[in-house]
């Protein structure tokens, strides 16, 4: 029985590999690329403002 045991842990790890790697590797929906380019370009603006004062 103790040998069993011993070969029902790497069969159980392997499952459990498995499962969390169809899960981690899952289709998400598409995001589109527009807030992430918005805040680049709010970025890009205020650094080529001209610095004021002294």
């Amino acid at each position: 029985m103790g040998a069993l045991a011993w070969l029902l842990i790497p069969l159980v790890a392997a499952v459990g590999a498995g499962l969390w790697g169809s899960w981690a590797n899952r289709t998400r929906r598409a995001r589109s690329d527009g807030p992430e380019l918005d805040g680049y370009a709010r970025f890009r603006e205020a650094m080529e403002k001209p610095r004021t004062g002294a």
